[in-house]
């Protein structure tokens, strides 16, 4: 090699420029963490809110299943009123009272804390279902809402006691009502 010859060229650095886009929009999941933040998956068209869903599930249960027990213990107080007219002592018609609103108070917590975790796991299972179904298949329409309906009232009669040969009844059952009530439903929505 000659000593006038130049030395090798080394090739160009690219120019500076904004990064290569990323198939996220929100940017990359580094720049996220490095933002202090947690990378979230984008979710499907479709898909519904499973928080916010349970959440509305278990206060409608709550509503439910107070306003039933408070409607059934309208009996159970013609009951210590009829005690009450029969007791002439003013201290024993307050003791009667206080403890028949005792007891309908707590009915009534009860009804609502049962109705309220009924429906919101009832809720949370249809539509947690139900987007499954939209991220697996990619696509949201009527047979993920009837496909829901049908696994969780399948789900929730394996669940009610009984023998095998009622569960398994139970099962088949709440399938077929599930898809059955839940196709109509799912025509009204996805139009």
């Amino acid at each position: 090699m000659p000593a006038s010859a130049s030395p090798p060229v080394e090739p160009a650095a690219p120019p500076p420029g904004p990064p290569p886009a990323s198939p996220d929009p929100t940017g990359s999941e580094a720049e996220v963490e490095a933002a202090g933040g947690s990378y979230s998956k984008r979710s499907a068209v479709g898909t519904v809110n499973w928080g916010t869903a349970t959440l509305v599930g278990v206060f409608a249960g709550l509503l439910y299943g107070g306003s039933k027990e408070a409607s059934a213990s309208v009996s159970k107080d013609a009951e210590v009123m009829l005690k009450m007219g029969s007791t002439p002592d003013k201290r024993e018609q307050y003791r009667l009272m206080r403890d028949a609103m005792e007891k309908r108070f707590i009915r009534v917590a009860k009804g609502s804390l049962v109705g309220g975790a009924r429906l919101g796991m009832f809720t949370a299972t249809f539509f947690g279902i139900q987007n499954l179904l939209i991220d697996t298949r990619g696509v949201h329409d009527i047979f993920n809402i009837a496909g829901a309906g049908s696994a969780t009232a399948a789900a929730f009669g394996l669940i009610l006691p009984g023998s095998m040969m009622w569960r398994a009844r139970n099962v088949l059952v709440g399938s077929a009502l599930g898809a059955g009530i839940c196709f109509p439903l799912g025509i009204f929505i996805s139009s």
